[in-house]
């Protein structure tokens, strides 16, 4: 990994981390509202932080390192973080009130379904998994990627049933019809 690289990723990791943390300070949700998360922003988190520790490590120590001539590997990793940042955030300034970190139905909540919300029911995941997915590229680590994406996206799928039992049951067929016209996750695959 070349120095301008690194630093490069280490920058951008940085703002990575502290933007998510200044989302778990300031966007739990307020008292107005049913609280449905049962806990689960604290596991998403541990699996989060975990799998990112451990691949850290990998990527560090060199265990499962891709040995190829192709350098590009990295630069398309840092590439997917960006633009699974750039998701991530679009989502999240368009639900503006209704971001939260917990799972909750606001008292005056809607259903979003414009901008990336017209396809995608929950595509602030979606940019979570795409910027995990880079990181693991940018390690050019196979065990690295693995350990970022795999328990990463159980931990997702298992908050999206949460979130997608509380919105069925504030909204009913407004729900179910809105998921009949849109995907969870990505387009065609999920």
């Amino acid at each position: 990994m070349d120095m301008n690289f690194g630093l490069l990723l280490l920058i951008i990791s940085t703002c990575w981390l502290i933007s998510e943390v200044i989302l778990i300070v300031f966007r739990r949700s307020k008292n107005n509202s049913k609280d449905h998360d049962k806990g689960s922003i604290k596991w998403l988190n541990i699996v989060i932080y975990a799998s990112v520790a451990l691949a850290v490590s990998f990527g560090f120590l060199g265990i499962g390192t891709i040995h190829t001539a192709i350098s590009t590997i990295p630069w398309v990793g840092l590439c997917f973080i960006l633009v699974g940042l750039i998701i991530r955030w679009t989502a999240i300034l368009t639900l503006r009130k209704y971001f939260t970190t917990n799972v909750v139905i606001q008292l005056d909540h809607r259903i979003i379904k414009t901008g990336l919300y017209r396809f995608v029911r929950h595509p602030s995941y979606s940019g979570s998994i795409i910027s995990f997915c880079g990181l693991g590229l940018a390690f050019s680590n196979l065990i690295s990627f693995v350990v970022l994406v795999i328990p990463i996206t159980i931990a997702f799928l298992k908050r999206i049933q949460l979130e997608e039992q509380a919105l069925s049951g504030a909204f009913r067929e407004e729900y179910t019809d809105y998921c009949k016209m849109s995907w969870a996750l990505f387009p065609w695959i999920y």
